[in-house]
């Protein structure tokens, strides 16, 4: 498969040397979440495009949408039959729109939203069902990356030792540069083991967007970024699920008897009716750091493109400038 058109500076890439086949076994499945509304840049894609859609439906890194590009991504470890799109009912024409004419994984689509633990733990559960053993690579679908089989290829490496360590939840870290408060901070404490890039550290605590002092605390003391990816068995996702939102985890359990009959879509929506709105980070990531474990990412560009400084900054680091761009108002 060609390489992406995001690898446009090969500089910040350090290879491997792990095969990106080591992650395509069959018990390993990518879950992508999608639902998110992207309010903090939707200012940015309102004067570019005129519409009011979030941000992983909007080509703002090239011809294809970030969705788009995060799928291209992933492909190159996991194939499509094993990926999943979380997304919104309310984004089903956006998703329409995405796949069109082409393959598509399979969309799961939430009936009301519920935070992103719902987001999380409902496709744990439908993977749960069918592929008890999996193992489970967690994306957003609106970030930057330069470095993508790079990036892909630490995915195999983490999946493959969160083989051979079933108990731990990975996730993946960034160093950080400044003291960012709209990003999660990771504590990482003794080592469990070495990749290619590094060592697999335990966690000793997580902050989901601190406050001012305590982000500046965490960049001091050489605390990571969180950048939202984890792979994890799906039994553990499910573990910490049950353990810090039992009432949550109890709905979507409630929905295996009449998955694939005709009233499933019913059972789902009675489920998310009556189950508790929960961020992932807050309600699972900071309550259970004992079941934790970080990763740092090899030497790449990331970026959670949270607000238009973000985007124009990965604009240059790709070194383009796509046609939208002129359409920018001078202040911008």
């Amino acid at each position: 498969m060609a390489e992406p058109a995001l690898l446009a500076d090969h500089s910040e890439i350090e290879p491997t040397g792990q095969p990106l086949h080591a992650v395509s076994h069959q018990s390993c499945w990518a879950v992508v979440l999608a639902g998110g509304e992207g309010m903090r840049l939707r200012p940015l894609v309102r004067q570019v495009l005129g519409d009011d859609r979030p941000k992983q439906y909007v080509r703002l890194l090239g011809p294809r949408t970030l969705l788009g590009q995060t799928l291209d991504r992933i492909a190159l470890a996991i194939p499509s039959t094993r990926t999943l799109v979380v997304t919104g009912r309310r984004h089903t024409g956006y998703i329409a729109e995405e796949f069109a004419g082409a393959a598509q994984p399979t969309v799961l689509a939430q009936p009301l939203d519920r935070g992103t633990a719902a987001g999380v733990l409902y496709p744990a559960h439908w993977i749960a069902w069918r592929n008890p053993e999996a193992t489970v690579a967690v994306f957003p679908s609106d970030h930057f990356l330069l470095g993508e089989a790079t990036f892909m290829a630490h995915v195999a490496e983490v999946a493959a030792w969160v083989d051979k360590h079933p108990e731990r939840l990975v996730l993946l870290g960034a160093q950080a540069s400044s003291p960012e408060v709209d990003y999660g901070w990771i504590e990482p404490d003794v080592s469990l083991g070495n990749l290619s890039t590094g060592s697999i550290r335990a966690v000793r605590q997580f902050w989901e967007k601190p406050s001012v002092a305590r982000a500046r605390a965490c960049l001091k003391a050489g605390h990571l970024w969180n950048t939202s990816v984890m792979v994890g068995k799906v039994v553990t996702l499910l573990q910490t699920g049950w353990q810090a939102l039992p009432e949550l985890s109890d709905r979507l359990t409630r929905i295996e008897p009449y998955v694939g009959t005709p009233e499933e879509a019913d059972a789902l929506r009675q489920a998310y009716e009556l189950m508790p709105k929960a961020s992932f980070s807050r309600s699972v990531l900071e309550a259970c750091p004992e079941l934790l474990a970080v990763s740092r990412l090899p030497r790449i560009g990331w970026s959670d493109l949270g607000s238009p400084h973000r985007v124009m900054e990965a604009l240059t680091r790709m070194r383009i400038r796509p046609e939208w761009t002129a359409r920018l108002a001078p202040s911008a």
